[in-house]
């Protein structure tokens, strides 16, 4: 289960990053609300360190909405704004340039002062593969491609998108990936897609998106496959153990068996992922800022 990959191109995107920083006022960085500590890059919080951040929480209405405000509180204590959005159905993405201009009264008063009135903010949008970033930035930006005239930084490979006479959005160049630095970073962005199938054991993944399910949500598996009663993880039982067993009761419920009658677990595992995938499992959260994760 263990990734052990970290693209050598994202040295060049790092330094692209750093470079285009002095051409704006605010960072928003998208992350992933169902996985808000796995679908961030690390370095970003290094990198952007001397600019106003904001935080959006995207696909917020697929986690859980007691776990939306508790991650919300997390990033407000870092000093981060924050913003809560569903970029595929638009869901919170109007609030953005109000957000902005709220994290920066103070600037934009600075540029009155100055006689800048009516100056754009300029916001860099950044994220890692997946997180919803080229929706969110669609969303905002109201589908336009163009660039925003011209502006400091408008080269190949960097695109300014003028929002409206308020909003400048600078989307970033190059790749931003996350860093698999522990098996669980890998294993959660498996779960929402973020990773290949291929890469990972379904089976395993299974067991252990079950385990987890059957520990915090058991009223999922409860309502979803018909379990009468999710039973408690034994004490000798590891993730495997308890997944497997969950794994297997549902697939008994759905009748999943292959030839001699033994229960077909792998399918049930695709099952499960399917349907959380698609999000007709519910609203949960695969992370806590308590460190309670699978």
């Amino acid at each position: 289960m263990n990734i052990q990959w970290y693209p050598g191109h994202m040295t060049k995107t790092r330094r692209q990053i750093e470079a285009d920083l002095k051409h704006v006022d605010i960072v928003a960085e998208i992350i992933d609300a169902r996985i808000p500590i796995s679908s961030r890059n690390p370095d970003i919080d290094a990198i952007c360190a001397d600019k106003p951040r904001l935080i959006v929480l995207n696909r917020a209405d697929q986690a859980d909405p007691a776990q939306n405000r508790a991650w919300g509180e997390y990033f407000r204590k870092k000093g981060y704004a924050v913003l809560e959005t569903d970029a595929k159905t638009g869901r919170g993405v109007n609030q953005f340039s109000s957000v902005t201009q709220e994290v920066l009264k103070e600037q934009i008063s600075k540029w009155r002062e100055k006689g800048q009135v009516g100056r754009p903010v300029r916001a860099m949008v950044v994220g890692v593969p997946n997180v919803g970033k080229s929706t969110f930035i669609n969303k905002v930006a109201r589908k336009k491609s163009a660039k925003a005239g011209d502006r400091p930084g408008v080269t190949r490979g960097k695109q300014w998108v003028n929002v409206d006479s308020a909003l400048d959005l600078l989307d970033t160049p190059g790749i931003l990936w996350p860093k698999f630095e522990d098996p669980h970073t890998g294993m959660v962005l498996a779960f929402t897609g973020a990773v290949k199938d291929e890469i990972m054991d379904v089976e395993t993944l299974g067991c252990h998106l079950m385990a987890y399910l059957g520990e915090h949500y058991p009223q999922v598996l409860t309502q979803s496959y018909k379990l009468p009663e999710v039973s408690a993880r034994q004490e000798e039982e590891n993730d495997i153990a308890y997944g497997y067993r969950l794994l297997e009761a549902g697939a008994a419920k759905r009748g999943m068996r292959i030839s001699g009658g033994e229960l077909d677990t792998e399918r049930m595992a695709r099952v499960l992922l399917d349907e959380y995938r698609a999000g007709k499992l519910g609203r949960f959260t695969l992370e806590t800022p308590e460190g309670t994760s699978i």
